[in-house]
């Protein structure tokens, strides 16, 4: 490992390893903001792909299209690496309704996934509002039994970082069918995770863990302005009825891939340094945030390197995971597959917080290890990257095991992110391209310092 602080001999010009870092990190931003192919690579994926759902026609688009501008970049090597992914399908748009003394009030709602469907005539049935799941005992088979469960419990609005909002109220909608059917309901309505009232229900994963096949229920998102009025509903009339629709199905699991390009070290090859997100995306609009920015970033760091003639010293490594957002195959199976080949890695980067602002980065890493990060801050100063701290670094990277591997995230601003979320408004204008490039540029800047320097 290199030391912090020595001279190198340039010309007639000395300059320190500071100064040196300095000029790469400004030569970095300045060809990520002039020069990227981030925001067109965005504007394909999301406007002639869209969404790409695994196990979808589109998804394979996306990992045709992917390897082959990879393949454009001059790297050392392009490839595909199989997985198995779940294959689920949304079906006809859904419906549903309350209705109050006759009257029918329509509400925006869409399956969630992994769901099975309501049958072809819709469910109805009387609605039991809960916000959370350990009301569930209290109200027992005798409430529950032959009802349609509410899950109404928001995101914290006091949480300054929307992330921990999400993690706190995701719950209901994972697990919410599933404990729900213990207790004999019939299917169960969850809140939309959106910080945001508006009349677009966000879908997602849920599962029915070991539940028999003939015990599961269908489950839907409602929008956050449906759930509202329906709670208000519900306290002028405890016994009204709802009925929902969605036609979703799973079918047998089917061959995809992760998308991998690479750079190969010239000192320590056989060390590997990976930047990643996931080419999958939720079928309700184009996955522009979710994760399509992600993607794009990780392939930008490769295009980056390679224009600025950039030698590392490590294997760097762009990985696009298949199946994060219903199962996770893609990383588990990057994972797996790394294992097997004893490869070595240093430092996981996942970008899957969407293409805003970067603030910083999260780390999982012991005290040691991010302190000796931290005195890059300065360095990123200029491009007001402050955040330096532990935290969740990404679904798909989390799988990969090498001794002292460090994992990391990006870490955007994130305030507006679950406006889009999974929802139908996740598509390629909300996208800056300037945030975009910005985002990538903080990536390739801290890959080159890892590289440059280690992690030990």
């Amino acid at each position: 490992m290199r030391k912090f602080a020595y001279f190198l001999v340039l010309g007639s010009c000395a300059m320190t390893a500071q100064e040196q870092d300095a000029q790469q990190l400004k030569n970095i931003y300045n060809e990520a903001l002039t020069q990227s192919k981030c925001y067109a690579w965005l504007d394909h994926l999301c406007n002639k792909i869209g969404g790409r759902l695994s196990g979808s026609a589109n998804a394979q688009k996306a990992v045709d299209y992917t390897k082959a501008q990879l393949e454009t970049l001059g790297l050392d090597r392009v490839y595909l690496q199989e997985v198995m992914v779940p294959h689920w399908v949304r079906g006809e748009k859904e419906a549903a309704y309350f209705e109050v003394n006759g009257k029918k009030t329509s509400v925006p709602v869409c399956a969630l996934g992994g769901s099975i469907a309501t049958g072809k005539n819709g469910l109805a049935a009387e609605v039991i509002e809960v916000h959370g799941l350990n009301e569930l005992e209290s109200l027992g088979t005798e409430k529950l039994k032959g009802k349609i469960v509410f899950y109404n419990r928001p995101m914290d609005p006091a949480l300054i970082d929307p992330m921990n909002a999400y993690r706190g109220a995701a719950d209901q909608r994972g697990a919410g069918a599933r404990e729900a059917a213990k207790y004999g309901a019939v299917g169960v309505i969850v809140r939309s995770m959106n910080l945001r009232l508006d009349d677009f229900p966000h879908t997602g994963n849920m599962g029915y863990g070991k539940l028999a096949e003939s015990e599961f229920i269908p489950a839907a998102a409602i929008s956050t302005n449906g759930a509202e009025l329906l709670s208000q509903s519900l306290k002028a009339n405890p016994k009204l009825k709802f009925w929902f629709k969605q036609s979703c199905k799973k079918y047998d699991d089917v061959l995809s891939y992760n998308v991998i390009g690479e750079i190969k070290g010239s000192e320590q090859p056989e060390t590997i340094i990976v930047v990643g997100g996931h080419l999958d995306s939720w079928d309700l609009a184009d996955g522009a945030q979710d994760d399509g920015a992600g993607v794009v970033q990780s392939m930008e760091v490769l295009h980056l390197l390679k224009a600025l003639h950039y030698k590392p010293k490590h294997t760097i490594r762009a990985v696009l995971f298949m199946n994060e957002e219903n199962g996770v195959r893609g990383g588990d199976k990057y994972a797996a597959l790394a294992q097997q080949n004893n490869e070595t890695h240093v430092f996981a980067l996942e970008s899957d917080s969407g293409g805003f602002t970067p603030r910083g980065f999260t780390f999982e890493a012991d005290d040691a290890a991010l302190e000796r990060i931290s005195r890059w801050k300065p360095l990123f100063a200029p491009y007001f990257i402050h955040l330096f701290e532990k935290g969740h670094s990404g679904t798909d990277v989390e799988p990969i095991q090498s001794p002292n591997v460090i994992k990391a995230g990006l870490k955007p601003d994130t305030q507006r992110y679950f406006d889009y979320h999974h929802a139908a408004t996740d598509t390629f204008d909300a996208v800056d391209k300037r945030e975009l490039e910005l985002g990538a540029a903080a990536i390739t800047s801290l890959i080159y310092l890892i590289d440059q320097y280690g992690t030990n």
